[in-house]
């Protein structure tokens, strides 16, 4: 899962140079960002529509003008959030990337919702939410993301091992790779109770981030060398 900003000072000139967003584009940012915060606080059965309008100063009718319906908000939520799955790859899957190269591109999208700042809790509860009671979203998101994300790093060890299709091994060296990150984004309480600068600014995230591609790195060549003694 990577991240897009949710927002920016709508107040204010777009760095880019765009002009400010209009009353209809601040109103219906508004509600997403209501509507995230109450769906990964109450699950999407338990949030009404006039409570997400009412959080968000608008009105229910803009709902129903902008997103269709609730289950249309819901969606929005996550297409809001989401980037598309080839733009992850592209940043960890090029042919001429070293390991390394390939290791620091994964774990750089991999923790995008952690540099978000303020908005990183808000996307992240929305998508434990969703895990807990899934509406099918979450299905989809293994669907159309993760599974093509898995199957393109598969891609990259195969081509560092030396091996011309994945096995076993080569998936769960993956799994492995993966699951060091993903302590990252689920163990956050774990990690703020235990060791709070670890994660208290970007920095620190990026450093955690660098260590991890060397861990990744011992892995990829344990892996490599296990190979190399089968074939001895």
């Amino acid at each position: 899962m990577n991240a897009k900003p949710l927002h920016h000072d709508s107040s204010q000139p777009a760095e880019d140079g765009r002009k400010p967003r209009s009353d209809g584009e601040q109103s219906r940012e508004r509600l997403l960002q209501a509507a995230m915060r109450l769906f990964g606080e109450q699950g999407f059965s338990k949030t009404s529509t006039r409570e997400i309008a009412q959080a968000a100063n608008a009105n229910v009718a803009a709902i129903s003008y902008y997103f269709g319906d609730k289950a249309g908000l819901y969606q929005a939520c996550f297409t809001a959030i989401c980037t598309p799955a080839e733009d992850n790859i592209a940043m960890f899957d090029q042919p001429h990337f070293t390991l390394r190269e390939s290791l620091q591109g994964y774990y750089r999208q991999m923790i995008a919702p952690l540099m978000a700042g303020g908005d990183a809790d808000v996307m992240l509860r929305l998508f434990y939410r969703e895990m807990l009671e899934p509406t099918g979203i979450w299905q989809r998101e293994i669907r159309d993301n993760i599974k093509p994300e898995h199957m393109a790093l598969v891609g990259v060890l195969c081509r560092h091992l030396g091996k011309k299709k994945p096995d076993d091994s080569v998936h769960r060296l993956a799994y492995a790779i993966v699951g060091m990150c993903v302590q990252m984004l689920i163990g956050r309480d774990i990690v703020a109770e235990i060791t709070p600068h670890m994660m208290a600014t970007p920095e620190a995230l990026a450093e955690w981030a660098s260590h991890l591609t060397v861990f990744a790195e011992a892995l990829v060549q344990a892996e490599k060398t296990k190979l190399q003694q089968g074939k001895a």
